[in-house]
């Protein structure tokens, strides 16, 4: 896409989130740009998924627009500059002070998403996106628990550094390329500068961003955690052993800097006005790095150890059963928001170990996804609506981006949420299968999925061996998705029913099944 037509996108986002006097926050991850909504009433659902560059949109703690990768990269600073412009112009009436009759039409009824059984029925993929919100917003009302809120901020720091661990994790694997083929040694050395360099100080970036979530000072966050990369820790003794430079990883860094938030908060409570300037930075740096040193790093440094081992003895001794599992749960994990857990596990298996084990065995929930939307897509062949739906997501999908076929297809569905399910179990288990048997197969970095996990793809073994296990699962989870979304993920009265003429509406005088009754889909 030009620049232009990021700028046209954003241009088009704008208005149909509430304007510039509507967000509280802008920020994008990997796929999505993630707002802070002030009135959800103003947002405009169904236009927004209208729009050719949006692949979908999801409700969480923010509102998420999915765009894809690279797009959302380039569409969000459009768009910051869009909303900068809009504040610093003059407006004769405040978003807060809109009369009635100049907002939004009713266009955007997902502010009190109803409940699926009160869903009118019909057959579109409208419907099917209406009732996916209502999951969505209902799951979200009971996710707002004080772990599942915590292991959210504990996401929120580490997926701002997913660009570089990409980055660098693809760098790693040109680099091995290279000297594996003994190809530019002159460029070897500084290409694993290039990929060790960041690793080597993700501690910092870590309790940096730990303060920044935790309402502290980041750069103190940041300074906390560079004790754990000092070279010089070798010359301390902690618990009868000598510190290493990185002990305990990013573990110690978030430990350290969630420990000097609390004791720089004290402090500005104590601490009089005009000695704050000195006292607080002295003392938070002080007080953390002294139970860092003594404690937190050797600490966090056995669970690691005890991280990295745990999952290699799993896959090592119940791989193809492990990976049924960790592939079978994944999706709903990620309904339930407990899937953030896995990221600073994740990420302490690539400081350990170069690449973490788990990834490619949980992207076969994506691949499960993907067969079971395609056996929708052949089992509805009269319904257009929620065949155009499952057609424009499906490349989203290949890509590892799940949402839009999850909430607008699957999940509203129910059965074949289920089977998609099955699919990556399946998918998992071939993966850990490998694993067990000796082909352990990796990733270097955390974020992308599918197809585009490929170039972070490393292992115990030459790489065309990994690539090749990691496809063939990819390939059992699209087969077994397909295969038990074909034969047992619509039955026979809902194909009857949802394989319609599309956008037909029920006559008025007919009260059909309502969709969950008929997907026998419980509301979680």
């Amino acid at each position: 896409m030009s620049e232009d037509t990021h700028r046209a996108t954003a241009a088009a986002l704008l208005p149909l989130v509430g304007g510039a006097g509507n967000l509280t926050s802008i920020a994008h991850c990997m796929t999505r740009l993630r707002l802070g909504i002030r009135d959800r009433s103003l947002v405009q659902d169904e236009a927004l998924k209208a729009l050719p560059a949006v692949m979908g949109v999801v409700e969480d703690d923010t509102y998420q627009i999915v765009l894809g990768p690279g797009t959302v990269a380039r569409v969000t600073p459009e768009f910051e500059r869009l909303v900068a412009e809009s504040r610093s112009a003059p407006t004769p009436l405040a978003p807060e002070a809109t009369p009635p009759s100049l907002s939004p039409t009713p266009e955007a009824p997902a502010a009190t998403p109803p409940a699926p059984e009160a869903t009118p029925p019909g057959t579109t993929a409208d419907e099917l996106a209406a009732q996916g919100a209502a999951l969505k917003a209902r799951q979200k009302s009971r996710n707002a628990t004080p772990v599942k809120l915590f292991l959210r901020r504990i996401a929120n720091i580490f997926v701002p550094l997913i660009p570089a661990l990409i980055g660098c994790g693809i760098i790693a694997g040109l680099n091995g390329l290279l000297a594996n083929f003994g190809q530019l040694p002159s460029v070897v050395p500084a290409l694993a500068a290039m990929a060790s360099g960041f690793m080597s100080l993700i501690a910092v970036f870590v309790g940096y961003n730990t303060a920044k979530e935790f309402g502290g000072t980041p750069i103190l966050g940041g300074a906390v955690a560079a004790v754990i990369v000092f070279p010089g820790v070798t010359h301390i003794t902690a618990f009868g052993q000598h510190l290493s430079p990185g002990q305990g990883g990013v573990l110690g860094a978030l430990a350290a800097a969630l420990l000097a938030v609390q004791v720089e908060k004290r402090c500005r409570k104590a601490v009089p006005e005009a000695l704050d300037v000195l006292l607080t930075p002295t003392v938070t740096v002080l007080v953390t790095g002294l139970v860092t040193l003594f404690g937190l790093m050797y600490v966090a440094g056995e669970a690691a150890t005890a991280i990295g081992t745990g999952a290699n003895w799993l896959l090592a001794h119940g791989g193809a059963f492990a990976g049924f599992l960790l592939g079978g749960l994944f999706l709903p994990l990620v309904m339930l928001g407990l899937h953030q857990a896995l990221i600073p596990l994740h990420t302490t298996l690539i400081e350990q170990q170069g690449y973490t084990v788990l990834l490619p065995i949980l992207a076969m929930a994506g691949a499960g996804q993907v067969g079971a939307a395609i056996a929708v897509y052949l089992r509805l062949p009269h319904n257009r609506s929620i065949r155009r739906t499952i057609k424009s997501a499906l490349p989203a999908g290949f890509l590892g981006v799940g949402e839009p076929l999850i909430y607008g297809v699957s999940l509203p569905l129910g059965r074949p949420f289920i089977t998609a399910c099955l699919g990556g179990a399946a998918g998992g288990a071939f993966v850990g299968l490998f694993n067990q048997l000796g082909d352990a197969v990796g990733s270097t970095a955390i974020g992308p999925s599918g197809w585009a996990l490929f170039p972070l793809v490393k292992g115990n073994q030459p790489l065309a061996t990994t690539l090749t296990v990691y496809a063939l699962g990819l390939a059992v989870g699209y087969l077994v998705g397909f295969l038990a979304t074909y034969f047992f993920g619509l039955s026979k009265q809902m194909r009857q029913e949802l394989n319609t003429t599309p956008d037909s509406t029920p006559p008025p005088t007919e009260t059909p099944t309502p969709l969950s009754t008929r997907t026998g889909l419980k509301a979680p």
